[in-house]
This record gives structure tokens, sequence and C-alpha cells, in this order.
């Protein structure tokens, strides 16, 4: 790609996307093109280097293993949530030090912990290694930490470390 357009379908999908929403004319022609090319190099710029996959057999194991977590916090929600309501729970940020430092591992477990119900991640300091992440459950802390240290850290160190 060039300088000028790095990413030209993206601009050109953003052209066509930003005229289809607003309405024909050669001044939104122009101010689409300008933000298309702006947007193309942001994600030059955000785009990460491509992972190096270590080991491929531990993938699989990794998606079966979320999708068990996924369903059991599914049910865990919901009994909180129809038997309990806001009685009996409190929720709570936890910390956790982790020794995974690859960019594209913790955008993995990012996206497990966002997509287990229940959990959220809040915060990731590159300095000390520490993941803050919101749980809705505090009874649960020590589960989820023990999750992530002791079951998802090591797969990802695996995959991509």
């Amino acid at each position: 790609m060039t300088r000028l357009i790095p990413h030209p379908v993206l601009s050109l999908s953003l052209v066509f996307l930003w005229l289809v929403l607003t309405r024909f004319s050669l001044g939104y022609l122009i101010l689409g093109t300008a933000l298309s090319l702006v947007a193309g190099w942001a994600y030059s710029a955000l785009h990460p280097a491509k992972p190096r996959i270590g080991r491929w057999r531990t993938i699989p194991r990794l998606f079966v293993t979320l999708f068990m977590d996924i369903v059991r916090s599914n049910i865990a929600v919901t009994r909180l949530l129809l038997t309990e309501g806001r009685n009996g729970r409190k929720s709570a940020f936890i910390q956790i030090p982790l020794q995974v430092t690859n960019p594209n591992a913790l955008a993995v477990l990012s996206i497990i912990v966002t997509a287990t119900p229940g959990t959220a991640w809040v915060e990731y300091g590159t300095d000390s290694g520490i993941l803050t992440i919101h749980i809705f459950d505090a009874s649960e802390a020590d589960h989820y930490q023990d999750v992530i240290v002791n079951t998802y850290e090591p797969m990802l160190l695996e995959i991509f470390e």
C-alpha cells in the first residue's frame, strides 16, 4: 500500500458508507474522502504485528474451556439475579498479577474476560503487569483469580509466547 492511502479497500468502503448515510454531493464526497484517509492512517498506526502462534493444539482446548466457563457463568449470574436479586450480592474490583506480556495474548484475554458473564476487563497496567477486573459477585473473587491465573494464562503463554 502507499503512504497516502495505506488501506484502499477500507478507505473506499468508508467513503461509500459515508455517501450512503448522508447524501451525494461534492462537499460530502470531499469530507468523506478526507475522513476515510484519516481512518486509514489511524488504522495503520493501531494495527498490531501479526501474531506468532507457538502451539496450535492448545487453541481448541482454550475454546472448550472458554465455552464451559461462559455456560457456567451464565447459569451463576442467572441464579443470582432470579433468586437473590440485590440482597445477598456485592460486586467488586479485583487485581490480578499477570505473567503474560504479549499484546495479542492480552487482547485475547480481554475478550475472554469480557465475554464471560459477570466479569468485565477494567484496566491493565503495562508497567506493573496487574489486571483489574470487575466481577458481579464478590464471593467469587478467588474463583475468577484462580481461573485467569491457573487456566487461561498458561494456555495463552503456550499459544503466544
